[in-house]
């Protein structure tokens, strides 16, 4: 159905009685269908401590959902340039059946002089390297994030929405253009409480009462094919729990990611650089921290797209020092199809060589429920499961559909 029409049968449906839209405002819907088969292999464990890997499956085939989402956009136009603007993205998941709002969620004021104040639910500071893969139908689990924004299986800025969030978006001027970003709790803290302190109970006994907050800044410069950008990232939660002999306690994160690409006629070469800390909230000691590159390359004429990244995180290092054999390489290709403007299919082929004490796994698998019970004496029970030297294989078909 055109997007238009469909916009006026919706807007027809809340007309109804109790329901009511200014007649000013619009509405657009717009969204996507992204579905991929996909096999999953992961090589054997060495032996760590004296203990073997629990996984009773070392391969499974299925069919997962790569992010699909309906977003409904409304403006309002106040006048003198003044827009109020919202959003609501809701995710949906066409293997399973399942729906949440759990998408970037918004309402504010936009203007083409100042700019654009938001507050709701926004991606920050996460996925920021110049990486094609997972774009049109490449699979979403091959992406650059998988390294780029984990801290051996630890998210960085959640790897998703942020919460709570402020958000101002700069006009851009003469190629530059800036976000930053304010959460009065930011919900995606490692360890620790994640929720808004309840300021109505009293403190315990050496227990903090720190309020967290989150700050985003990121500014980037455009001129022609050439692109360049910067982000940092803070995050301390509310509430710091102190680590104990079984539990690490809750972490703040920093995070600084440079990146850039160019482009040449179909080609498009882009270069990342990652570093990101996680530090005991309650001391300030180190816990784990890392850099981490990625090369993204791609190539498109006519309906044919190759795409790919070569990304390694380095080795870790915490308070005690340099914790070995702890890096991990990732190389992911893609060759998607475009049968229409609309409608693409693709081929992605991924893996993750990890050290024994690395133990990294494909972005979004711990959602997709490929996640082991396993950990090793470095990662903990923070990651997302895998054995220390587990290396995860991919291959997975997709099709995408934008409406």
């Amino acid at each position: 159905m055109n997007k238009k029409l469909l916009a006026v049968a919706v807007a027809g449906a809340l007309a109804a009685p109790g329901v009511a839209m200014a007649q000013a405002s619009s509405v657009t819907i717009s969204g996507i269908f992204k579905v991929g088969v996909n096999y999953d292999n992961y090589s054997s464990v060495p032996v760590l401590a004296g203990g073997l890997s629990t996984r009773l499956n070392s391969a499974q085939a299925r069919v997962v959902d790569n992010s699909s989402r309906i977003l409904f956009n409304v403006t309002e136009g106040l006048g003198n340039g003044l827009d109020a603007v919202a959003q609501i993205d809701m995710r949906f998941a066409p293997d399973v059946g399942t729906l949440s709002s759990g998408g970037n969620t918004w309402v504010g004021l936009s203007s083409k002089s100042w700019g654009r104040v938001t507050l709701g639910r926004h991606d920050l500071h996460y996925g920021k390297q110049p990486d094609d893969t997972a774009a049109k139908a490449g699979a979403l689990m091959g992406s650059a994030v998988s390294l780029m924004d984990y801290i051996n299986g630890m998210a960085i800025a959640g790897a998703t929405r942020t919460q709570n969030v402020v958000r101002y978006d700069m006009p851009t001027w003469m190629g530059l253009d800036a976000i930053v970003a304010w959460s009065g709790n930011a919900g995606n803290a490692v360890g620790g409480n994640t929720n808004e302190q309840d300021m109505s109970v009293s403190n315990a006994a050496g227990v903090s009462t720190r309020t967290g907050n989150a700050w985003n800044i990121n500014p980037s410069y455009t001129n022609g094919p050439f692109n360049i950008g910067y982000s940092y990232w803070r995050s301390k939660p509310d509430a710091p729990i102190a680590s104990t002999a079984t539990t690490t306690g809750t972490l703040d994160q920093r995070g600084d990611v440079l990146y850039g690409s160019y482009k040449y006629g179909g080609f498009k070469l882009g270069l990342a650089w990652n570093k990101s800390s996680l530090d005991f909230a309650t001391t300030g000691a180190s816990f784990l921290e890392r850099t981490a590159w990625s090369l993204p390359m791609s190539y498109v004429t006519g309906p044919h797209n190759f795409v790919g990244h070569y990304t390694r995180a380095n080795g870790m290092s915490n308070a005690a020092g340099t914790v070995l054999n702890s890096s991990a390489r990732m190389f992911a290709v893609a060759y998607v199809y475009d049968l229409s403007k609309r409608t693409s299919v693709g081929l992605t082929y991924a893996k993750i060589n990890n050290d024994i004490n690395a133990s990294y796994n494909f972005f979004t698998s711990a959602s997709l429920g490929s996640a082991d019970v396993g950990g090793n004496a470095v990662q903990g029970t923070l990651g997302q499961g895998l054995q220390g030297g587990e290396s995860p294989r991919m291959l997975q078909g997709t099709v995408r559909h934008a409406f």
